[in-house]
């Protein structure tokens, strides 16, 4: 086997997240999470399947015992985004023209792949090395990031430091921005279309409160402002409303997304600037989900160790958002790191190039030898 034939087999046991619009019925993370943990059993963990919603657990495997010894985490998700639209048979994984394609292969389980080879390549001086090293495979990450928050809450202490799986061309993400979603909703009232001056039309209510939060808004989110990440900004990505053409819509709903650097977080959040934009108009904000931005300075002694192993790599931002945010937020230093691109993730013709995914291995092959190497004093 080659690390190339591990992902083969990853993204050939479909764990599409089962929210927004998956796709396939091919749902949920138990499968992944039952292979992975065969795997790594045979490679010498000790595995727990910790069940965070009915039938989608995290995955937990440990090579030495919780005795107080340093301890890390190399984290990548289980789960990948929907499948509608691919050009591609999404879990054929298919070789051709020095990649390797299909859903998953750069979010995330093309890094999962080269975390995993390493640890095989290591699996003998785990038990006994300085510093312990843990898989976990997170579930619900492409939704809302369910495991990486319970683990946080219950194993956080546990560990000095975390790598959590994402494509990041092997540099290190060591700063993130943070995210509010929430759905903005407005009621009207029934009626004929040949009298629409008998109902409300909640369609053009929340179309125009949506313009006038636009024009508030964004001018706002660009004074928070970050050296690294740029600016905090707005994204209306989905708007519904109504049932036929030939009636006055009573219902109307949007959901927005905001990215957040860490000077809005200080400033209050992302939901005081819209719950204040929005004051005395008829519009309801359901169900806002607000999730931290992430700094973990560049100068934590284990970024230096990683960059000891790869001095090539270099700390870099990133406006997206991942587990590492909720890990960061109960006191576990974090940053992104793994083999592919972002620029594939999500995509309808996703893919890993084949070379990148074994520099990834090698990667992860010399940072835990390294990291598992007795210390000389």
């Amino acid at each position: 086997m080659t690390v190339t034939d591990l992902l083969q087999q990853l993204v050939r046991i479909p764990s599409v997240n089962p929210d927004n619009s998956p796709g396939t019925d091919r749902t949920g993370e138990k499968d992944i999470a039952d292979f992975l943990a065969a795997w790594l059993r045979e490679i010498g963990a000790d595995v727990t399947l910790d069940e965070i919603r009915p039938g989608r657990p995290n995955l937990i495997a440990r090579f030495a015992p919780l005795d107080g010894r340093p301890r890390i985490l190399l984290g990548p998700h289980l789960d990948t985004v929907g499948v509608g639209g691919m050009t591609i048979d999404p879990f054929a994984a298919e070789i051709r023209d020095g990649k390797i394609w299909g859903r998953g292969t750069s979010d995330t389980k093309g890094p999962m792949a080269a975390m995993l080879w390493g640890l095989k390549q290591n699996a003998a001086a785990l038990k006994d090395s300085p510093v312990a090293i843990d898989f976990v495979g997170f579930m619900g990450e492409e939704s809302s990031q369910w495991g990486s928050i319970q683990f946080g809450k219950t194993y956080g202490k546990d560990y000095q430091f975390a790598i959590v799986g994402e494509p990041t061309s092997l540099d290190v993400v060591n700063t993130t921005k943070g995210s509010l979603w929430a759905t903005l909703r407005a009621k009207g009232k029934a009626a004929h279309s040949s009298q629409p001056e008998r109902g409300e039309n909640a369609v053009m209510k929340l179309a125009r409160s949506l313009d006038q939060l636009e024009q508030e808004l964004i001018p706002k989110l660009a004074s928070f402002t970050h050296p690294i990440l740029g600016h905090s900004t707005m994204n209306i990505g989905v708007f519904h409303g109504g049932s036929r053409p030939n009636i006055v819509p009573d219902h109307a709903e949007a959901e927005v997304d905001i990215r957040i650097t860490p000077s809005l977080t200080e400033a209050g959040g992302a939901l005081a600037l819209i719950q204040k934009s929005l004051a005395g108009q008829d519009i309801e904000i359901l169900a806002p989900v607000e999730k931290p931005p992430m700094e973990t300075p560049a100068d934590n002694p284990w970024i230096k160790r990683i960059l000891a192993v790869k001095p090539d790599s270099k700390t870099v931002g990133a406006p997206w958002f991942s587990d590492a945010s909720h890990l960061s937020e109960v006191g576990i230093p974090s940053i992104c790191m793994g083999p592919g691109s972002i620029d594939q993730a999500h995509t309808k013709d996703e893919f890993i190039r084949v070379s990148d995914l074994e520099q990834g291995a090698d990667f992860f092959d010399s940072l835990i030898r390294d990291l598992s190497h007795p210390i000389v004093s």
